[in-house]
């Protein structure tokens, strides 16, 4: 008897046009979804948390645009196995025209020399190579691959998304349509995914299999108590790896040190990557220190430096010593707060023109053109500041940054204010 596949890989999407989620790469317009119509794509890594589609996507493509396919685990694979693939590409020769697609899951766990590998056959069009990574990969891709890659970052399913590929599962599944099942309550299966859409069905799976008979009523209890029976140790490659790491981060935010060294230790056991926490700390020393204690920053770069210097066991001290330095610090969100909300604005506003005096003019023309007419150099006023328009005259007057209440922040508004007068604080 033959034992059926997860439920999680019976849905697997056979078709692009049953892809869930990632509109913002695949909707009609989209760069992706462009770059597949004209049959045209580059080298492009997926970069984005697990159980959002990386690796499906992948092979969808390659259905899509009818190309030979290979693929390779960075877990499993090695150079070898690298130059065995590429190897088999040139001997195919005229008949592999179309272009080969190369798959490379968790490309970050490559080594450089396994990326550099890589580099010939890209850079010659040998290969068009699709990596998918849950590391950022301006941090784990070699510079080199990278340059000649296009990244995508595919974000966590929304809800309702989520909620479309259950429904979807309990419709269409060839067991589970032939059960009686209702879902009275979704909010413990949706917090137990994580945005994960393999998790939830796998979890959805396991639950529904503890129910003999129909009809089978799915509530927060039910779901909570099977979920407890199951509940794993720290996982560095799984759902635990991201909520510790969320937990750890919440202790540094909410300046409790003991929690903070706490989920530190559970890491450290777990043998989670050094460098992955000292990542986390110095986006920490600028999201939720900032301003308040612009030292946190250094300090956390430097802890970053000597991680990679000293490795483990000894690492430990070192992102200790960090980690209870900035769960200690003051604290201000003032820069982050900043950037998103000069984000926001862009997105709402467009691309407004740059003002006349700020303008570059390198050419004769574009001073005739009035290019840097009227520009203040600041340095030589009193002060070194000359008070002129530096923002786009619609949106002139429009405040970013708001300090919270840590001196830093304060004492730095005070100078705004000092500066501007009323300018920023309409």
């Amino acid at each position: 008897m033959s034992v059926a596949p997860p439920l999680a890989e019976r849905m697997r999407p056979t078709h692009l046009d049953q892809y869930k989620g990632q509109d913002h790469l695949l909707k009609a317009g989209a760069s992706l979804r462009r770059s597949l119509d004209s049959g045209l794509i580059p080298s492009m890594i997926f970069w984005g948390p697990p159980g959002v589609g990386k690796t499906t996507l992948a092979h969808l493509i390659a259905k899509h645009l009818d190309r030979p396919f290979y693929t390779l685990s960075a877990i499993s694979s090695g150079v070898k196995d690298v130059r065995e693939v590429i190897q088999k590409v040139e001997s195919a020769g005229m008949f592999q025209q179309k272009g080969t697609l190369l798959f490379i899951d968790e490309i970050h766990r490559f080594s450089k020399a396994q990326q550099d590998s890589l580099l010939g056959a890209v850079e010659k069009g040998i290969v068009t190579l699709i990596g998918a990574t849950t590391e950022n990969p301006s941090f784990e891709v070699i510079s080199a691959l990278l340059s000649r890659c296009q990244v995508y970052t595919l974000k966590e399913h929304s809800k309702e998304s989520l909620l479309d590929i259950l429904q979807e599962a309990i419709d269409q599944d060839k067991i589970l349509k032939n059960r009686t099942i209702k879902l009275k309550e979704t909010n413990a299966l949706l917090a137990i995914s994580g945005g994960d859409a393999r998790k939830l069905l796998n979890v959805f799976e396991i639950i529904v299999g503890t129910f003999e008979k129909d009809p089978i009523i799915i509530d927060d209890e039910t779901v909570m108590a099977c979920a407890q029976q199951s509940v794993a140790m720290y996982d560095k490659d799984g759902e635990q790896h991201y909520d510790i790491i969320s937990a750890f981060i919440k202790s540094i935010r909410g300046s409790d040190p003991n929690a903070a060294v706490y989920w530190l230790a559970r890491m450290v056991e777990g043998g989670e990557d050094p460098k992955f926490i000292a990542r986390r700390l110095i986006i920490s020393a600028s999201e939720d220190i900032g301003l308040a204690n612009p030292n946190a920053l250094l300090i956390a770069n430097n802890c970053f430096q000597a991680v990679q210097t000293v490795g483990w066991p000894e690492a430990r001290i070192i992102l200790a010593q960090c980690t209870l330095y900035l769960a200690g610090s003051a604290k201000g969100n003032g820069a982050y707060m900043a950037i998103n909300s000069a984000q926001q604005l862009v997105k709402n506003t467009g691309n407004l023109g740059v003002p006349l005096p700020l303008r570059n003019a390198p050419t004769k023309l574009m001073k005739d053109l009035g290019y840097g007419k009227g520009y203040k150099y600041s340095h030589d006023f009193p002060g070194n500041f000359a008070a002129q328009e530096f923002l786009p005259e619609e949106i002139s007057g429009t405040a970013f940054f708001t300090p919270g209440s840590s001196p830093k922040e304060i004492e730095m508004a005070n100078r705004i204010a000092q500066l501007w007068g009323e300018k920023y604080t309409k």
